[in-house]
C-alpha cells in the first residue's frame, strides 16, 4: 500500500510540472505586426530523399505572408527526385534556390553539415532551419518572429503539432510530448535568470544570424546525432537565451509515415540520449516503468487477477486516472488524436521496448542507421 501510496504522490508532481509547463509555454499569435523594416529571414531547409514530402513544405513556405524572406533548399545527395522537385518550384518562385549538397565529411554527421552548409549561403539576419517534412501556416514567419523579438531570444525552438496518418503512429508519436511535459521543468528553465537549455526540437530552430555564428554554427555538433539538442545547449553554453514555445498553431510535421521509419527514428534520438548520460538512463527507465506503466498492470490485476483490498484498488484507479487526465491535457494542447490517450499503455510500450532496443545497441557498439548513413557510439559516421 505504500508503495502505491509513493507512485500517486510522484504523478501527482508530475502533474504539476505538465500544468505549469503548459500555462508558461508562448505561442505566437495570428495578430502580429511585421517589424519596419522587416529583417530578411533565411529558411534553410536541408533535403535527403524527401520527394514524398519537400513540394508540401515549399509550397506552404511559398504561401507566407511575411514580406521579406528567402528559402534555401539543400540537396543532400539524394537518391531520389528531391532535387528535381524543388529546381521546379525555384524556376516559379525566385525566392526558392537549390543548394548541391557536398559530399559528407568523414568527422561530421549528416544533418549538421547540411545545416552547416545552408548557414553558409543564406544572408537573412535571421535564420531558421526547418525540416523537410514540415508544412506551415501562411503567418508562420511573421508571428514567431514578433515572438523571438519580444522574447528576446537567441534561439527560438518549440513543439510543432505531430502529425500521423496510420493508428501505430497515431498511438505511439504524442507519448513524446507527454513526457517532455511531465518531466522537463521548462516552466522554471525559462523563467530562470541565468542562460540555461531548454528543448531544441530539430523540426524548427530559429537564430538570429549573429548568435547562431558566435557559438559556431553546426559545426560545435558536426559529430551530434542530436544535433538540435546539443545546439540548444550550446547556446546556453555560450550565455545565449534559448526559449521553446508551443508552434502547434503554426507548423505541422509529419515524421514517421511507416512503423519502420518511426521504429528507426525512436531508436536513432534514443541512443543518442543513451550515448549523452548512460546513467540518466538507469534512473528514467525504471521510473517511466513505475510511473507510467505499472499502475495499468496492477489495474488489471487488482480488479481482474486478484482480489485486492479496496482501499488499495482505490489508489490505483487515481494512478490511472491521473495518467490519463495529463494525457488529455497535453495531447488536448498539441492537437494529438484522442486514441493515443485511450490506449497509452500501447503507445508507452513501444517507446519502452524501443529505448531497450537502443540501450542494447549502444552496449554492443552497434551503432544506428538513418537515412542509410551508420552512425558509431560517438555518433560519427561510420559509412
Amino acid at each position: 500500500m505504500l508503495y502505491q501510496i509513493i507512485v500517486a504522490a510522484g504523478l501527482l508532481l508530475f502533474m504539476l510540472n505538465l500544468i505549469l509547463n503548459l500555462r508558461s509555454l508562448k505561442t505566437p499569435r495570428g495578430d502580429s505586426k511585421v517589424p519596419e523594416p522587416a529583417p530578411l529571414i533565411s529558411v534553410l531547409v536541408p533535403a535527403r530523399d524527401e520527394e514524398e514530402n519537400i513540394a508540401a513544405c515549399l509550397e506552404s513556405l511559398r504561401r507566407q505572408d511575411y514580406p521579406n524572406f528567402e528559402v534555401l533548399v539543400l540537396d543532400d545527395n539524394s537518391t531520389d527526385n528531391t532535387a528535381g522537385i524543388v529546381g521546379r518550384l525555384a524556376a516559379e518562385d525566385s525566392r526558392i534556390q537549390l543548394v548541391r549538397g557536398e559530399a559528407l565529411p568523414e568527422d561530421w554527421a549528416g544533418k549538421p553539415f547540411a545545416c552547416q552548409q545552408l548557414a553558409r549561403q543564406a544572408i537573412g539576419s535571421w535564420l531558421l532551419f526547418v525540416d523537410a517534412d514540415t508544412t506551415h501556416a501562411p503567418h508562420m514567419l511573421r508571428s514567431v518572429l514578433d515572438l523571438a523579438l519580444r522574447l528576446k531570444v537567441s534561439l527560438l525552438s518549440g513543439f510543432p503539432r505531430q502529425l500521423a496518418g496510420a493508428l501505430p503512429q497515431k498511438i505511439a508519436v504524442p507519448v513524446i510530448y507527454f513526457i517532455i511535459m511531465g518531466w522537463a521543468p521548462l516552466w522554471w528553465l525559462h523563467r530562470s535568470r541565468s542562460p540555461r537549455p531548454s528543448v531544441a526540437v530539430g523540426q524548427f530552430l530559429f537564430f538570429l544570424r549573429e548568435e547562431y555564428w558566435r557559438i559556431g554554427g553546426h559545426e560545435v555538433v558536426k559529430s551530434r546525432i542530436l544535433e538540435d539538442v546539443w545546439m540548444g545547449i550550446e547556446v546556453s553554453r555560450h550565455g545565449g537565451r534559448h526559449i521553446a514555445v508551443d508552434l502547434s498553431s503554426v507548423v505541422s510535421c509529419n515524421m514517421y509515415r511507416t512503423m519502420g521509419a518511426m521504429w528507426h527514428g525512436l531508436v536513432r534520438c534514443i541512443y543518442s540520449v543513451v550515448a549523452l548520460s548512460p546513467l540518466l538512463l538507469v534512473v528514467l527507465l525504471p521510473a517511466a516503468w513505475v510511473f507510467y506503466l505499472a499502475p495499468f498492470f496492477w489495474l488489471w490485476n487488482g480488479f481482474v487477477a486478484t482480489d485486492a483490498p479496496t482501499i488499495w484498488r482505490a489508489v490505483v484507479v487515481f494512478q490511472v486516472a491521473v495518467i490519463l487526465f495529463m494525457r488529455w491535457l497535453a495531447d488536448g494542447r498539441f492537437r494529438e488524436p484522442a486514441i493515443s490517450a485511450w490506449l497509452h499503455p500501447l503507445g508507452f510500450s513501444f517507446l519502452f521496448i524501443s529505448v531497450l532496443y537502443a540501450a542494447w545497441r549502444r552496449l554492443v557498439g552497434a551503432g544506428v542507421t538513418w537515412k542509410e548513413r551508420l552512425y558509431g557510439g560517438e555518433e560519427s559516421v561510420v559509412e
